[in-house]
């Protein structure tokens, strides 16, 4: 074994998901900035995905990302200026303001959504289906932590 296969020989399991985790959301990344003319970085995903088909509030979108709270409001501005989400009063609470995706923004999530899908077979066709679900359904189990 060469290269990364190697690396990943000698780390324990909390860095193997780590690895593993930053290498696939590398190859997303890179996919979809090769084809779209609208640049998204993760932690622009990673809001966006907490924001499809619901309207939060933005401080509980801030409270469910593991980003900080000033970075998420600047990722979330970021997005806006995109014309990926929209940003909007509440009628009870002048304090809090909700987010949305545009019809744009569902557009490329719907379209990450569908690149994240081609991925997820080609590492299903390199592992096996039977392999792959069993990893899958570990990673959805309750660790007690």
């Amino acid at each position: 074994m060469r290269g990364l296969n190697c690396e990943l020989q000698e780390l324990d399991f909390i860095d193997l998901i780590s690895e593993r985790h930053v290498q696939l959301r590398s190859i997303i990344e890179k996919l979809w900035n090769d084809t779209s003319d609208i640049y998204i970085s993760i932690s622009e995903w990673y809001i966006m995905a907490r924001v499809y088909k619901k309207r939060p509030t933005i401080s509980y979108v801030t409270k469910h990302v593991d980003i900080s709270r000033q970075a998420t409001h600047k990722f979330i501005k970021s997005l806006e200026s995109k014309g990926l989400v929209i940003i909007s009063s509440l009628e009870n609470n002048k304090k809090d303001r909700c987010i949305q995706l545009t019809k744009l923004g569902e557009e490329c999530y719907e379209e990450n959504k569908s690149l994240k899908a081609n991925l997820e077979k080609k590492v299903i066709d390199k592992i096996g289906y039977e392999k792959f679900q069993v990893l899958n359904d570990i990673l959805k189990l309750d660790w007690g932590l």
